[in-house]
């Protein structure tokens, strides 16, 4: 029996959507000039069905977990710098925290499945561990069903906490040594890219190494053969940070939150997500392209145009973090810039 109950996600109303476009456009600057913040502006005010949208208490929610894999040479780091980096993350010495810092973001770090055993210190830690790590993919499914299930679940049961009942928009990050890995695997089953194009440097492997870990990759891949269904590709090659993480697009989205999709693993939990319930994508704004190579090509694959290239591919929500400021000004420009007739300025002819 699952543990897992898919929420129901209504898709965005199109109520206003004539409206807003009007109001965007009637704004002093030749037409369509904010490009993509005009997209932004519009996603957001059609999200919170408004003329007037708000991005109220924003958090930013890291999800850690450790990966089997790491047993293979599929990294530089040992895992254990996964825990490490939770401990850097609890104390705000992490990137992520001084990004969000900048933004007035509140960062919340969830141990979906760590290797390792916490003390009273972190007590401000969300604790919703399955288990400590998954299994090595390469030998075995990295999670049962059921754990692949209970992550989903786990992510949901999250959103849904009433400390969240004042936040309308999460950005989403994840830590987790051997992540990469796992990523790529449930990218080229979602989508049916080769691994050959999605298996990047990771957390900075050389050439060489990057031809060991794509020969491992596509050993695991044949472990199982293709699959299709979200949740057994989850089972097989994900980790539990991934899995909740995907849980907790699906619960921003059923509750109606704009979220704000990370890099290259932040994006394989977003295709989990989306591949089970495909209206989660009118909650979703992409923020940067990641320089781990597949990044691009998945988001190709899609469409998907996200906010920035800044060659990012570090983790941890820091691209979601920098494309933050560009999404509080197209919010800011809908609601505070004047329009042609509030500022007493010709607008254009409409005959040229």
């Amino acid at each position: 029996m699952s543990l897992f109950s898919l929420p129901k996600i209504s898709p965005v109303t199109p109520v206003l959507r004539d409206q807003i476009r009007v109001k965007i456009n009637t704004k002093t600057k030749p037409l369509g000039s904010l490009g993509a913040l005009e997209s932004v502006a519009q996603q957001i005010a059609e999200i919170q069905n408004t003329m007037t949208p708000k991005l109220q208490n924003p958090k930013l929610i890291l999800f850690a977990g450790d990966h089997g894999i790491t047993e293979e040479p599929v990294s530089l780091y040992p895992k254990d710098v996964t825990w490490q980096m939770v401990f850097n993350f609890l104390r705000g010495g992490a990137c992520a925290n001084v990004f969000a810092k900048h933004s007035d973001i509140d960062v919340e770090v969830v141990d979906a499945g760590v290797d390792h055993d916490w003390d009273d210190a972190t007590n401000q830690l969300i604790q919703i561990k399955i288990r400590n790590g998954t299994s090595n993919f390469l030998k075995t499914s990295a999670m049962t069903k059921e754990e692949a299930s209970q992550s989903l679940q786990n992510g949901i049961n999250l959103i849904s906490d009433k400390k969240y009942n004042d936040t309308n928009v999460f950005l989403f990050g994840e830590m987790g040594i051997g992540n990469t890995s796992s990523a790529s695997l449930i990218l080229s089953h979602l989508t049916g890219i080769p691994l050959s194009k999605l298996v990047g440097k990771g957390t900075g492997l050389n050439p060489e190494g990057k031809n060991i870990k794509l020969q491992i990759l596509e050993k695991a891949y044949q472990r199982t053969g293709k699959l299709s269904d979200p949740l057994e590709i989850l089972s097989e090659f994900g980790g539990f940070e991934i899995g909740m993480m995907a849980g907790a697009m699906l619960g921003a989205a059923s509750k109606q939150n704009l979220f704000i999709v990370d890099g290259f693993i932040t994006t394989a939990a977003y295709l989990i997500a989306h591949h089970l319930s495909p209206t989660v994508k009118d909650y979703a704004i992409f923020s940067h392209v990641s320089d781990e190579e597949g990044h691009i090509i998945v988001l190709n694959h899609y469409q998907i145009r996200p906010l920035l290239t800044l060659n990012l591919r570090l983790g941890e929500g820091s691209g979601a973090l920098a494309a933050y400021p560009l999404i509080e000004l197209s919010v800011k420009f809908l609601n505070e810039m004047a329009s042609f007739a509030d500022a007493g300025v010709s607008d254009s002819d409409s005959k040229a």
